[in-house]
């Protein structure tokens, strides 16, 4: 699977975007730099995630809703109450049956309405686990996959469609390892206090919903144990997360008699159909060892086993769409245990959530057309573009790469497909159907709606033009596939980005961003795919190498840093993330000193240009943070942690360490030829 590389992860959660169109009335403001965001009294060299954001930490520190709440996190808070009233105003009207608004209105209704909810309490579910009850033999098990699937529950594994990794020009059928309630394979084989600790409460946790949805103890117990196993058995079979990070490895097209050869006995032919996809002669079954646990599973598994597990999907699926008694058990597990949340989000932050993931680009649409200015576009086009000039320098100017590899660096930088602000088409929502009957049914029908939209690629030329993101999402991805750098509107607003603040500030925050993104097209993912989005080998063996050993060394640095009493961060897991860190930084920089050789930043009594470029780096990750919230993001984030992304960063920078006096006597004071430059 060709892996989709974003800045960072936001746990499901849509945030949305307001542009801010306030004027700044002070020399500090308009230099984009708050100073109570900083904490002074800290030494730069020692601590400057402390020094940049300290002021911050004490300013926003985390309430019961939260288990981080950083910058983005302050973005959500300030544009959800946006969307809110957009939302608010469709659903107080009247609005035509079929219309976009109806939809909108309905959805966010929905889930508002806790008397219904609670009315309706687990009988939404009742007619999915009667299906599943009914099931007489395994082939009828198999054969029912796909109706969960294309309703937004997947047991065993997922099946999706995405471009070929070998042929970006067309979609392919693809597996993807799954099936795993407690999302990562690490949960269930790792023998840790802390993960034993979480193991347990899981196991607890399912035995409750059970009960919950009509069981009785002793056979909530019985399927307790079904889940449990088979989720295990899947578990041992999964790769890790490095090893999900090598996409040679997760590549293995087949044909549909290959794929009875490699997984016999189910009837893959009637399971296609089953997707209305009856054409299908080929697919990537990206995880083989994964796929062939599931295999083994369905074969050698009791059918009553399987029952229990195919409900547990549902019910787990389902859980926060129900009653409020069900999603606080589903919370007490999710948010509490595994994240350290203490409260649940207040029911309209949800309702608004829901809707912004059902009909994304129809509430962007309007938001857009409200909130976001053409010149802010046009301001970070030609970023952009400074941004491809200064990274093509640092390609030119990199002494271990050779000509030949460099030459077609450059060839692949020049053809990055950007996408700024929003789609030039928009979606259509015309053939999703909402209606007031349930909250759970209306869920099921969005993931069929979703589902059909997908599997409708196959056979299609790959779409471009198409978003991965709605517009009003606060964050920024690459796509090897298409080579192509997006940064939806909902990132272009402070403190990220701010048209009226100076050179030193954007280059420093929103800048680093879109060479971050530029990077990821030559990370140790990224650099394997040419420039037309294709698996192809373009490095000489020699660069290559080189490029791996740099890497290497910037993996081992970040495999040092305890991140918590006894955890320590994964550098290899994270070093795609690491890697587009600094070379974001290392671009971005060099772009800020070409504006500076012909408009140089005012210098006020307390911070140079040069000095507010990296604390406003450092403000975009300002934030703090739970225990349990590090552990699992320790497990699950490709992405380091909001301080290393500050602390662990920066030390491998020469110029952070001019712009500040950083010297040995400094405790982030890396030597010169122990920091591990890339890009």
């Amino acid at each position: 699977m060709a892996p989709l590389k974003s800045l960072c992860l936001t746990g499901g959660i849509i945030i949305t975007f307001l542009f801010m169109t306030t004027g700044c009335t002070n020399k500090q403001q308009s230099m984009g730099i708050r100073m109570e965001n900083m904490d002074t009294t800290i030494i730069a060299g020692d601590d400057f995630y402390q020094y940049a954001t300290g002021g911050w930490q004490k300013l926003y520190p985390l309430t019961a809703e939260y288990s981080r709440f950083g910058s983005f996190d302050k973005l959500a808070e300030d544009n959800k109450e946006q969307i809110k009233a957009l939302i608010a105003e469709i659903s107080s009207k009247t609005n035509k049956a079929g219309t976009v608004e109806q939809k909108i209105a309905d959805l966010y209704n929905l889930a508002m309405d806790s008397v219904k909810l609670n009315n309706d309490g687990v009988s939404p579910i009742k007619d999915d686990l009667t299906k599943i009850a009914s099931l007489t033999n395994k082939n009828e098990l198999f054969q029912y996959l796909p109706f969960l699937m294309r309703e937004g529950v997947s047991p065993y594994f997922h099946l999706f469609v995405d471009a070929d990794a070998m042929d970006s020009e067309a979609y392919l059928l693809q597996t993807y390892q799954g099936g795993l309630g407690l999302g990562q394979r690490d949960y269930y084989l790792d023998n840790d206090d802390k993960t034993k600790n979480i193991r347990e409460k899981y196991t607890r946790f399912i035995a409750d919903m059970f009960q919950e949805v009509g069981y009785t103890k002793e056979e909530a117990l019985i399927k307790q144990s079904d889940v449990l196993r088979i989720e295990t058995k899947l578990a041992k079979a999964a790769y890790d997360n490095v090893k999900l990070r090598d996409p040679h490895v997760n590549y293995n097209k087949i044909t549909l008699d290959e794929l009875n050869v490699l997984i016999p006995d189910l009837d893959w032919k009637s399971f296609f159909e089953n997707f209305d996809l009856k054409d299908v002669k080929e697919l990537s079954v990206s995880q083989k060892e994964s796929m062939i646990a599931v295999g083994e599973i369905i074969n050698t598994e009791s059918l009553d086993a399987q029952k229990s597990y195919l409900e547990w999907n549902v019910i787990n699926s389902a859980a926060e769409y129900l009653s409020d008694e069900i999603y606080q058990l589903d919370f007490d597990f999710y948010g509490k245990v595994l994240s350290g949340k203490e409260v649940q989000q207040p029911r309209w932050k949800r309702a608004v959530g829901t809707v912004n993931g059902s009909l994304g680009e129809a509430v962007g649409q309007m938001y857009v057309k409200k909130h976001f200015p053409e010149k802010a576009k046009k301001r970070m086009l030609q970023l952009v573009k400074n941004l491809q000039v200064a990274l093509g320098e640092r390609i030119q100017n990199l002494e271990w790469m050779g000509d030949s590899t460099k030459v077609k660096a450059i060839e692949k930088l020049n053809t990055f497909h950007v996408k700024i602000g929003y789609p030039d088409k928009w979606r259509d929502y015309s053939s999703l159907d909402i209606k007031y009957d349930n909250y759970w049914s209306n869920i099921k029908r969005a993931n069929s709606f979703e589902s059909d939209y997908m599997f409708a690629k196959i056979g299609k030329p790959v779409d471009k033009d198409e978003w991965l993101m709605t517009p009003q999402t606060v964050n920024a991805y690459y796509n090897p596939s298409t080579n192509e750098i997006c940064f939806p509107a909902g990132i272009l607003q402070y403190p990220f980005f701010d048209m009226n603040a100076d050179d030193a500030f954007n280059y420093g925050a929103i800048g680093v961003v879109i060479g971050h993104e530029m990077t990821h097209g030559f990370d140790d993912q990224g650099r394997q795919f040419d420039k037309d989005g294709n698996l192809k080998d373009w490095w000489t063996k020699e660069d290559a190498e080189k490029f791996t050993a740099r890497a290497d060394k910037l993996a081992d640095y970040y495999d040092k840093i305890e991140v918590a009493d006894g955890v320590y961060a994964n550098g290899k897991f994270t070093l795609g993330e690491n890697i587009a860190d600094q070379g974001g930084l290392q671009v971005s920089y060099q772009a800020f000193e070409n504006v500076l050789k012909t408009n140089p930043g005012d210098t006020n009594e307390e911070l140079t240009p040069q000095q507010r470029f990296f604390i406003a780096y450092a403000n975009v990750w300002a934030g703090n943070i739970r225990e349990e919230e590090i552990l699992k993001r320790t497990k699950t984030d490709p992405h380091s942690l909001g301080k290393w992304r500050v602390n662990a960063a920066l030390p491998h920078i020469d110029a952070w360490y001019s712009a500040f006096n950083i010297t040995e006597d400094n405790s982030l004071y890396v030597k010169p030829e122990d920091r591990a430059i890339v890009w």
